[in-house]
């Protein structure tokens, strides 16, 4: 799961998977294209629509994408396509960028629809973006 900084939409993304294969021999993770954050907790208002739906993200860390990453995950997951476009740019091969897909083509294939950063929005941001991940996890249990 991957976003920018690594503190809004890819943490809920990774703790709403976690809670969805916790009986799935699956392990999740999720970075940032971007070094802005490492090493900080997720964002405040990402902890608390996630504890609102009895998930903790308070053991993730922020960290920056690699191309370890290649390596390390079968499919990886970019938030919108400006983070897709980073990581299909890091691929070393065609079988690296054939791991990376953009979360919402789970649920609309080939749409390449970005979910929107809540970071600099107000109201009620986070819950959509909760929504959308909750769908779009749901989607790709659904193929494991």
């Amino acid at each position: 799961m991957v976003c920018l900084g690594n503190i809004c939409r890819s943490p809920l993304a990774e703790g709403i998977l976690k809670n969805k294969t916790q009986n799935l021999d699956v392990f999740v993770d999720s970075a940032g294209t971007s070094s802005y954050h490492v090493g900080n907790l997720p964002d405040s208002r990402s902890i608390e629509i996630a504890n609102k739906n009895g998930i903790d993200l308070t053991y993730q860390r922020a960290r920056q994408f690699s191309e370890k990453d290649f390596d390390d995950f079968d499919k990886i997951y970019a938030m919108d396509t400006n983070n897709y476009s980073n990581i299909i740019s890091l691929g070393r091969n065609q079988s690296d960028r054939d791991k990376v897909d953009v979360i919402l083509n789970e649920l609309t294939p080939k749409s390449y629809d970005s979910v929107p950063d809540p970071y600099y929005g107000a109201g009620d941001g986070f819950q959509i973006v909760y929504n959308m991940l909750d769908n779009a996890c749901d989607a790709i249990v659904g193929k494991l």
